[in-house]
């Protein structure tokens, strides 16, 4: 006999294997709008229940990955939270323009797959999923051997999500004036990872009473619930998630194009940048430390060292992790109840009419003291 498939490097049981792990993961996210299951060429889901009383009701789409962290999740061992990340980068996006998230499918490559490993993986994607009340409908495992080093993985995914489409946020809405409304990250997030990696090579370094890698494997936080419930109390008037571009690309996209445009006017030391970031900025700038000098060199240089600043805040969230734009009398309403709601929240800035000097018809952001 010549070569098989498994030969060839494809186990096609440990494929039947890790389905049937992702069966019983998955069927703890479904709901009554599912019309069939996982196994089936194709994610069948009901919009009939869901757009009921919408006027217009769209789809809003989003799709993304997980990045470079996948590599510190091989480094730790620790596969269970990069899923809930992949959800994240797709829900929190289409959350910027009011979609509350139906169902989401994922897309995992190996090159050799273990079902244990696989399934933790999508154990991630599942929990991510249950948290912002979407339905995790399907998706597709690629083992592909010689392509993927053995033991490497990659995930990505795209949510699909509703919206009425007189309730979509699109920056229309916002004037000058309005509050810019900042939520806490939950750290990096899953952006500038290929940075962190270069400045930051010792993932067992103590960061905390923690291993810094179990630290950078801090999932993604899930903002749809608490927004979606702030929708219901007050008008949002645009939305930025701060994803890879930091504040100087993610910001901006949340202004509507066109006449007159505005510039994000960002308070400094309006909200506590948290320590993980001070922790890069040091390695950034080469020192050769590390633990609770480096993360007092950090925070010194992220005060002292303007073009470092930029740096950081042109590739990293800084500590925020999603933007709100509402009307100034709303500012306080919208903390208090993210604040309620587990949500640290701090009103950061202002939307103003730009001063010419951004790159982009949007308008750019600019930071002040005060």
């Amino acid at each position: 006999m010549g070569i098989d498939y498994k030969q060839a490097g494809v186990d096609i049981e440990e494929g039947y294997r890790a389905v049937e792990k992702y069966r019983d993961i998955a069927h703890k996210t479904m709901n009554n709008a599912v019309l069939n299951g996982i196994g089936s060429f194709a994610g069948m889901y009901s919009l009939a229940e869901i757009s009921a009383g919408m006027e217009e009701p769209v789809l809003v789409s989003g799709t993304d990955g997980v990045g470079t962290k996948l590599d510190i999740a091989f480094k730790m061992k620790k596969y269970d939270t990069v899923g809930i990340d992949c959800v994240a980068m797709c829900v929190n996006d289409i959350l910027c323009h009011g979609a509350q998230p139906l169902f989401f499918l994922d897309y995992l490559a190996c090159g050799k797959l273990n079902a244990a490993v696989a399934a933790e993986l999508v154990k991630g994607v599942a929990i991510g999923c249950r948290e912002t009340g979407c339905v995790l409908l399907g998706g597709e495992t690629a083992e592909m051997p010689g392509f993927y080093d053995a033991g490497k993985y990659d995930i990505a995914g795209f949510a699909v999500g509703i919206a009425d489409r007189k309730k979509i946020v699109d920056g229309a809405k916002i004037r000058e004036g309005d509050a810019l409304v900042g939520i806490a990250s939950s750290g990096p997030h899953s952006n500038g990872f290929s940075l962190i990696r270069k400045v930051l090579p010792d993932m067992n370094e103590d960061f905390g009473g923690m291993p810094i890698g179990m630290a950078l494997l801090e999932p993604t936080r899930l903002y749809v619930k608490p927004v979606l419930g702030l929708m219901k109390e007050i008008e949002i008037h645009g939305m930025a998630h701060i994803t890879g571009g930091g504040f100087y690309e993610n910001i901006p996209r949340m202004f509507k194009g066109g006449s007159p445009a505005f510039d994000a006017v960002i308070r400094n030391n309006s909200w506590t940048i948290p320590p993980i970031f001070a922790r890069i900025a040091a390695g950034c700038a080469d020192k050769a430390i590390s633990g609770p000098d480096a993360q007092k060199a950090g925070a010194e240089l992220l005060k002292s060292d303007a073009e470092l600043g930029k740096q950081m805040f042109n590739t990293f969230n800084m500590g925020i992790g999603f933007v709100l734009a509402v009307a100034p009398g709303d500012a306080r309403k919208t903390i208090e109840y993210l604040d309620t709601a587990g949500f640290p929240a701090w009103e950061i800035g202002s939307a103003e009419k730009a001063d010419g000097s951004g790159n982009t018809a949007k308008g750019s952001v600019r930071f002040v003291n005060g």
